[in-house]
This record gives C-alpha cells, structure tokens and sequence, in this order.
C-alpha cells in the first residue's frame, strides 16, 4: 500500500516508521526544514519530501495520484482539511484520515470535506477510559465500522448466568456472536452446543449498543 503521510511531527515519524515496518510504501511531506532534518534521523530521506502539503504541486510531487491513503496529521486542524480536501476531490485518493487537534473543530471533518476517518485523541481517550469504566474486565480488541461494531474479549466469571449453558439456549444480544473459546490454552470454535465454563476466555463480535448487556452476561452478578 501507498500512504502519503502529511505532517512530519511526532505522529507523522511514528507512523512512516509503523508502515514501513510492515513493507508499506510511504512519503512524508513536511514544510519545516529543521523537522524533516530531524526525520532523516529516523527514516530514509528518499522518503520524505519538503513542502507545504497543503499545495497540489507539493502533492504531486509527492506522487500522490498514486496513493491509496493519505493521512493528514499536521498540528493544525486548517491545515489537515485543506490536505483532506484536496487528496479527495483534487486527487481522488480512496482513503483519506485526518487527525483532530482541537475538539472544538471535530464537526468539520466529515465525508463533506474529504475525511473519511477524523482522529480526535481527546474524544477517543474520554470514550476509551468511559467505556473501560462501564464494562469491567470487557477488554476490546479491535473497533470496526468507525466503532458501531467491537470485537472483544472478557473471562467468564465463576458465578456468570451463562455457565453450563448451550450457547443456542442463550439470550445473547441479537447483533452479538461468540465467535471463539480459548479453555486451558486451546481454541474452541464454539457451536450451539457449546457450554462456557469459569474463566473460559470469550471472544465476541458485537454491536457498541450491546457491549454492557453482553458484559452483564459474561460477568460478575449484579
């Protein structure tokens, strides 16, 4: 995959590094010298390109019409929807992310605007600890579909409601599914037959609306 990351920063070198870890193609744009200096410390300067990415030449020049992503992660929220803009409409770039620096401009990266996925780290950290919070030992594993589904992970308490029952005689959640079993370091690929027993490590793939009621199954007895 092709990424263009916008924005040489922190989060910029730390994501050039993730993906070309993973053998992902990448170029950063970034307009301060001093920054791209200190980039070249921790990528290859092939990689990296100095500019203003928020200008379509730079863009260009980047190669950009040829990129399945781009990220806009500058420290300024203008900025990154200029860059989103561009890359969608101008460009044409099938996925475009863009990180939220102030929340209070959080409803302006929308579809509209070229973002497909808008990463607000005070929004996501307020959710994540709430969420945390209001599910006990629910640990999630992976959030799909910008978050309306989750894939999760709890024990089963000792004295939960559903142990020693079929799974098909459950009143499981409608949008929930076990999709996985791990007892005693083996893997269960569970069926309608299948009883959970204390501390059996549940898998689930849910919708966010059932994540408390799935948690009250699998948990501690209220």
């Amino acid at each position: 995959m092709f990424v263009i990351i916008a924005g040489g920063g922190r989060t910029g070198t730390e994501l050039a590094k993730s993906l070309l870890a993973e053998g992902h193609r990448i170029v950063v744009v970034e307009e301060r010298p001093v920054v791209v200096d200190r980039l070249k410390q921790d990528i290859p300067a092939e990689f990296i390109v100095l500019g203003e990415a928020s200008s379509p030449t730079v863009l260009e020049s980047a190669g950009i019409r040829q990129a399945q992503v781009l990220a806009a992660v500058t420290r300024d929220d203008e900025a990154n929807l200029v860059i989103s803009t561009l890359a969608r409409f101008e460009f044409g770039v099938p996925r475009v992310i863009a990180r939220v620096n102030n929340p209070k401009n959080a409803w302006l990266f929308t579809t509209e605007m070229g973002v497909d996925v808008a990463l607000n780290p005070a929004a996501l950290l307020s959710n994540l600890i709430a969420e945390e919070m209001s599910l006990g030992d629910m640990m999630t594993l992976l959030k799909l579909r910008k978050g309306e589904f989750s894939i999760v992970e709890e024990k089963v308490h000792p004295q939960a409601v559903v142990i020693g029952k079929p799974l098909r005689t459950l009143h499981l959640p409608e949008k929930s599914r076990v999709v996985a079993v791990l007892r005693k370091g083996q893997l269960i690929v569970p069926d309608g037959d299948t009883m959970l027993q204390p501390v059996d490590e549940v898998i689930c793939l849910t919708h966010s609306s059932q994540l408390k009621e799935l948690a009250r199954l699998l948990g501690r007895p209220t």
